[in-house]
């Protein structure tokens, strides 16, 4: 079998222009070409497409990430090729990669085997420069902080009270924690501050969540970047920073278009981590796909513990986009890994160990059923080695929770492998479906995640010190509290501790830090010792690319 970059550079791809109009019914006028293969729609077109009926929305979700891999992006890309092949008009959405793990360890977002979103290489490199822009602008905003400070500082910004840092679209262990200002008064006021990764920045979350270039610059202008000496919040507009930071997104605010191995369309628009932001695509490219589309299959980042509560409880609740169906995404691999098989073994008949792991897809699926209210199925991603007997105990315990189980092999057949999970997605489309939230926007912000740990965490409590629960209380008094709360925490894990596996109940949730997104209306509560910014691994992805006779090898 060719690796996943060999399958797309082999690739049969069609002009953007022709997929555009046969598949959406967009004309050339409506895009802005980007090469042959990639395009962006312009705002002004989408625009014109309010006043249509929306499609379906289909959520596609997992079980908790492992090391063995679940292949959630590739059945998203799957399942929008089988719609397409069995006679649906649909398309998918998805977010785009970061640099960071591409050259760290996680890979990209372009799917993979028969499965995958082309020109795949761009998709995982530059791209369109969505994030290079988003970069800019949030660092531009940090240099006009600083640059105010050393002429006067008129606002009486406090140096101690910089929220804002600078960011980057790497893995750099060594830019967490910096020392800026140095080398005398003409380079401004020495202070501690440090670099977080692009997908975690509050640019890339309003990004995602902005519905137009007026309701981004509104967004920009209300970030919170410091405060000063008594407390008084400090925003971008103060230090009139928004304009420029719109200046600077204005063209990359429009939806990215590409087509899927068999021609089908695909919005790649926006990408923040689900363990550490929002982990949606763009909302301009969600609501214009389903204008576009009558089926539209998205994906939120990771398990169905983290990416899909912050799709509901985020994007939904902010957009009053509902999902009709929802997929979760398995591996009898990775049950394994959860039933405690190392994962070197896993290819392996273990029922045991199966056995054991299932509680971690029980838990999934209880969830995104009971918890989120909607209809779901389960996806088996189906490898050679899997055996009958392992399939069928996954099939009997899933039929006690009322949710179907389709193997699916789109890795190796595309859409067509899909096929029967297509169809199964179509009838509970046809079902009633009321997606419920989490939590109220009334309750306090404490409530709020108290009730994410407990709901769908299973924790006993959740904990915080002395100076964390006053930051809660006094974002509760300044009237943040009906935001919405964004959870940080490990992907690995249902808890919060990366090394435990399976599905847990009554463990603890710690709040280590909370940070305040008032431009992205919600508030993030970092738990356990999850990283803004990331570091590489001892052997890193990069060390694997290259460029040979002209060709990128290497690239997963």
């Amino acid at each position: 079998m060719p690796s996943d970059i060999e399958i797309a550079q082999a690739a049969k791809m069609q002009r953007i222009a022709a997929v555009a109009k046969e598949k959406l019914g967009i004309g050339e006028e409506h895009l802005e070409p980007y090469g042959h293969y990639k395009a962006k729609v312009s705002l002004k077109y989408l625009e014109t497409l309010k006043g249509k009926k929306n499609g379906k929305l289909i959520l596609v979700t997992a079980m908790t990430p492992t090391p063995a891999g679940e292949g959630k992006t590739t059945t998203t890309v799957g399942l929008g090729d089988a719609l397409n092949h069995i006679g649906k008009k649909a398309m998918i959405c998805l977010r785009e990669p970061s640099l960071g793990p591409v050259f760290g360890v996680k890979g990209g977002a372009a799917g993979g085997g028969y499965a995958q979103i082309v020109p795949m290489e761009d998709i995982n490199l530059h791209f369109t420069g969505d994030f290079g822009a988003i970069q800019l602008a949030n660092n531009l905003l940090a240099a006009l902080i600083d640059n105010h400070i050393s002429h006067g500082n008129e606002l009486g910004i406090d140096v101690r009270r910089i929220q804002w840092k600078r960011v980057l679209d790497m893995n750099d262990r060594a830019l967490r924690d910096i020392t800026v200002g140095l080398g005398g008064t003409a380079n401004g006021y020495p202070r501690q501050d440090g670099f977080d990764i692009v997908v975690a920045s509050e640019v890339m979350a309003i990004f995602c969540l902005s519905t137009s270039l007026e309701d981004l610059r509104t967004r920009l202008g209300n970030i919170v970047v410091a405060y000063s000496r008594d407390l008084k919040p400090i925003r971008a507009k103060d230090l009139t920073a928004h304009g420029a930071m719109t200046v600077l997104l204005k063209d990359a605010l429009a939806p990215n278009l590409v087509q899927t191995l068999e021609n089908n369309p695909a919005f790649v628009h926006g990408g923040p981590f689900a363990n550490i932001a929002h982990g949606c695509n763009s909302v301009l490219a969600t609501q214009s796909a389903l204008k576009l589309a009558d089926y539209v299959v998205t994906e939120a980042g990771f398990g169905a513990d983290l990416g899909a509560e912050k799709f509901l409880d985020i994007k939904c609740r902010k957009t009053g986009l509902m999902p009709s169906a929802a997929v979760i995404v398995a591996t009898l691999r990775a049950l394994k890994y959860h039933g405690g098989v190392d994962v070197k073994e896993v290819s392996k008949e273990n029922l045991a160990a199966l056995e054991k792991g299932l509680v971690n897809l029980e838990r999934h699926v209880e969830n995104v059923g009971k918890v989120y209210g909607i209809p779901c199925v389960v996806s088996i991603n189906r490898f050679t080695f899997d055996t009958q007997a392992e399939i069928d105990l996954v099939t009997q315990r899933m039929k006690k929770l009322g949710a179907q189980v389709v193997l699916a092999t789109h890795w190796g057949d595309g859409g067509k492998g899909a096929a029967e999970l297509a169809r199964i997605v179509v009838g509970l489309c046809d079902q009633p479906s009321k997606p419920t939230f989490v939590y109220e926007d009334a309750d306090t912000l404490w409530d709020k995640i108290g009730k994410i740990a407990k709901k769908v965490y299973r924790a006993a409590e959740v904990t915080a010190d002395a100076k964390v629960r006053a930051q809660i209380k006094k974002l509760q008094d300044d009237g943040y509290g009906h935001y919405p709360v964004c959870v940080a925490k490990t992907q690995a894990s249902i808890t919060v501790n990366a090394a435990v596996r399976g599905a847990p109940t009554d463990h603890v949730v710690n709040i280590r830090e909370v940070r305040l997104a008032a431009g992205a209306e919600f508030v993030v509560m970092i738990c356990g010792d999850i990283m803004t910014m990331p570091g590489l691994p001892k052997v890193p992805s990069a060390n694997k690319i290259d460029l040979v006779d002209g060709k990128v090898v290497g690239l997963f």
